[in-house]
């Protein structure tokens, strides 16, 4: 999986869809990639923004100045206007991205506590059968990290170290298929290694997932 850091990053998107979509006075995206979009949304969209600019007003009475692109999307963006082309930063309304994205990520991994469940029902099954063998999901996730094709969105910074970040993973069956088989291959060699985990003192829900991975 490749890191999208939000820290680093900038993003190019075309500066007149994005007037034509706050134009519109409806709801709208512009994804990791600077693509402008609307609804419907696909479920694998990454977003580096998603709302509805409400554009002030100009009175005849009281001449004020036009709002400028930069005071439209708010104090959380850092925008600049290049020719036909908006650079836009984004890494200071991670908070609120996080809400955004949440919905569509295949895992979070935004608190202190890590991760904690998949959002793929079949990739919780085999997370939620694996802890029976002391496999936690930190693992598991570091293997779809190294393993599979997706995106983490996250915001990184060296120095604090601080890390923070949502997973999508691009093909939820290659997913399932390499922590299956990693699983299948963790739990065979410790219950050749450690005793404590030989088939007779398996208690039932070992025994259960010990059948979910086919190894009974």
């Amino acid at each position: 999986m490749k890191k999208f850091n939000l820290f680093n990053e900038i993003i190019t998107v075309n500066k007149n869809e994005v007037l034509q979509a706050i134009n519109k006075n409806e709801l709208f995206g512009i994804n990791i990639y600077g693509k402008v979009i609307t609804a419907p949304f696909s479920k694998k969209e990454i977003f580096i923004f998603k709302d509805k600019i409400e554009v002030t007003s100009v009175s005849g009475l009281t001449p004020q100045k036009p709002q400028s692109i930069q005071d439209m999307f708010g104090k959380n963006y850092q925008i600049v206007e290049d020719g036909e082309r908006l650079l836009i930063k984004a890494f200071s309304n991670w908070q609120a991205l996080i809400d955004i994205n949440t919905p569509n990520a295949s895992y979070d991994d935004t608190t202190a506590d890590g991760v904690a469940e998949f959002g793929d029902k079949e990739l919780e099954n085999i997370g939620w059968n694996a802890t029976e063998f002391n496999i936690d999901y930190r693992k598991l996730v570091e293997t779809l990290e190294d393993t599979c094709d997706g995106t983490i969105l996250c915001i990184e910074q060296e120095e604090p170290y601080q890390f923070s970040g949502l997973g999508f993973i691009a093909n939820d069956t290659q997913a399932k298929n390499i922590l299956f088989t990693y699983c299948q291959e963790h739990i065979k060699k410790i219950m050749s290694e450690n005793n404590e985990f030989t088939r007779e003192t398996l208690n039932d829900d070992e025994l259960e997932a010990l059948e979910y991975f086919k190894l009974d």
